[in-house]
């Protein structure tokens, strides 16, 4: 019996890879990553030049992105299938050789091997190697401490409601918001109503080449790059206060 092997990639710089991260991928002589359809994958281009001669590739092409409203039937009918479908062939794969399968960042933050990962419970050995998540890269990238003292630092998802994002954002000191690209515009809004928006940063494709680091009230509202975060660095006011 061979092993399932999810490696968490970091946040794109391979340099900020994990050094067992690294080993395993290396070593790898059969590779499997999610990616869009027509896409080279995010993770398979953090680690190209690393993979040995003769690695077999298995790209795992999403069968629905942004097509579909995330919280309707059909989007969720064509992930389930698409996920079972996986997961039986890295079982099927994993009987006799080890599979390494990519993530970026880390597998357990949002990622997208956690859908695989509760299919396999039971069924397969699974290891999973921890690596630096995205938004950890961005911030470093953009010379933010983020959270100081005291401060509650918040993921936010795009995606949600205005309200909710405005809301989020007035109880909370450090704030990471996930899912921008189409979303932008509503989360400027947002931050501009919960008066933040002055100290919110947009950091497109963090630590890796084409990087950008812009304050987001600078960003022209139609510029949505789908790879970016933004954040909101913490006040540390509490401890802050405490000390002086």
């Amino acid at each position: 019996m061979g092993r399932i092997i999810c490696c968490g990639l970091g946040p794109g710089d391979p340099d900020l890879m994990s050094v067992r991260a690294n080993r395993e991928v290396r070593a790898a002589t059969h590779v499997a990553y999610f990616r869009k359809t027509g896409r080279a994958g995010q993770a398979r281009a953090i680690v190209e030049g690393m993979l040995a001669a003769g690695v077999h590739e298995y790209p795992m092409e999403y069968p629905v992105t942004t097509e579909l409203a995330v919280n309707s039937e059909e989007y969720a009918r064509l992930l389930g299938g698409f996920h079972d479908e996986w997961a039986d062939r890295l079982v099927e794969l994993s009987r006799t050789t080890d599979i390494v399968v990519l993530c970026e960042g880390d597998p357990f933050f949002y990622g997208s091997f956690m859908h695989l990962y509760t299919r396999l419970q039971g069924r397969a050995e699974v290891e999973v190697i921890a690596g630096i998540p995205g938004m950890a890269g961005c911030w470093n990238v953009a010379g933010l401490p983020m959270a100081l003292g005291d401060d509650v630092m918040t993921v936010l998802m795009g995606t949600l409601p205005e309200a909710e994002l405005e809301r989020r954002a007035q109880s909370s000191d450090a704030l990471v918001i996930m899912k921008t690209g189409r979303n932008l515009a509503k989360i400027r809004r947002a931050l501009e109503r919960a008066g933040r928006v002055d100290a919110a940063w947009l950091i497109e494709r963090g630590t890796m080449p084409g990087e950008r680091v812009a304050r987001l009230c600078d960003v022209d509202a139609a510029d949505c790059p789908y790879f970016a975060i933004v954040l909101v660095h913490g006040r540390g006011g509490r401890r802050q206060e405490a000390a002086e």
